[in-house]
């Protein structure tokens, strides 16, 4: 490959590996952690019933104020305290560029999620990985100590534990003087929300996204809530950058489903319900199962391992992931699909590992 033209660095970065995404096939696909329901049907309605003719020959709404409400009216916030992005990896790299660029290093877990590390990369920043505990649960203490910053995923991915709120309290404690980033992508399938506590902690920065709980993955949509000091300082990274961030469909999209609560308790519900009965037949059938609180599940099946049970899943038309990483490498990350597709799962697993017995 022909590299004389490219900046110097851009050889040795390490991009995201995104899971599999096949096109043109029936694969079931319990891989990326999608959401196996229709989004908002006011959403739907939106985009079906309304012209966006006039929009889309416009420039949208740059600061987002309509969406920007509706999630602090969501959050018990005002709008200053919201910033919103496309997708909440962009709201990740923009808080990584807006506050961790320091002499110090950012900490997060040796098992999280695999984006970290990449920004690190990206934008020269130093880090260091903190090892979660043999059953990958996440001791506060091991964070103290010289940093640039704190960044978690709460309910880890791809563990799926989560910490309580009083353990995150004590994370922001120990360092005041640092932004402290609590990533909940996956926070609304049984966890309890950092937002609470932004009022009273300045350093506090919770992340979520529309991706998942919301069925919304397509829109690529995310938001970021804190104090009112560290929005500003996003919006002034992001209008440094890109001033036009969120298309006007998008906007509307994704302000009319974070309006339909009652839609979006009832999905989350029916994940749940849907994890708990899947962790009890995995465990029937002898996996190992971390404890989840996301739309995932983190197991480790029995003979004959998890690369090849993977590889077999796949060849009978289900895709799960496998992170041929350390400490993770004999786990599957399995995504929680609908009743019908978790009931096939199931079923192939029993029939594959029979025929290893």
């Amino acid at each position: 490959m022909n590299t004389v033209f490219w900046s110097p660095g851009l050889e040795q970065l390490e991009p995201y590996t995104p899971g599999e995404q096949p096109s043109g096939t029936t694969l079931i696909k319990l891989n990326t952690n999608e959401n196996p329901y229709p989004a908002s049907p006011r959403a739907l309605a939106l985009l079906a019933q309304k012209d966006f003719a006039d929009a889309l020959r416009r420039y949208p709404d740059p600061e987002s104020c309509e969406l920007r409400a509706a999630i602090a009216t969501r959050y018990g916030l005002n709008d200053r305290q919201v910033f919103v992005g496309n997708g909440s990896d962009e709201v990740l790299a923009l808080s990584f560029y807006s506050f961790f660029r320091r002499n110090e290093p950012l900490l997060f877990p040796d098992i999280t999620y695999s984006f970290y590390p990449v920004y690190c990369q990206l934008f020269d920043i130093e880090s260091r990985s903190i090892p979660l505990s043999e059953d990958f649960s996440l001791n506060v203490e091991d964070f103290s100590g010289t940093a640039a910053g704190i960044i978690i995923p709460n309910p880890n991915a791809p563990t799926g534990r989560h910490l309580s709120l009083d353990r995150i309290e004590a994370l922001l404690q120990l360092q005041p003087e640092r932004v402290v980033i609590i990533d909940e992508a996956y926070i609304d399938f049984g966890g309890e929300s950092a937002t609470q506590l932004i009022e009273q902690y300045p350093n506090l920065l919770v992340i979520h996204t529309l991706s998942k709980s919301y069925a919304l993955a397509g829109l690529r949509l995310g938001f970021a809530m804190g104090q009112e000091h560290l929005i500003e300082g996003l919006l002034r990274a992001k209008n440094s950058f890109n001033s036009y961030p969120i298309d006007a469909i998008a906007q509307e999209v994704a302000t009319a489903a974070i309006r339909d609560r009652a839609w979006h308790e009832n999905n989350c519900s029916k994940v749940v319900a849907t994890r708990s009965r899947t962790e009890e037949a995995l465990l029937e059938l002898g996996f190992e199962v971390i404890p989840s609180k996301a739309n995932f599940i983190l197991a480790k099946p029995p003979a004959p391992g998890a690369e090849a049970l993977y590889l077999a899943l796949r060849e009978l038309g289900i895709l799960v992931r496998y992170f041929n990483k350390p400490r993770i490498s004999e786990y599957l990350r399995i995504s929680i699909g609908t009743d019908q597709e978790m009931d096939q799962l199931i079923g192939n697993c029993k029939e594959i590992l029979a025929s290893q017995s």
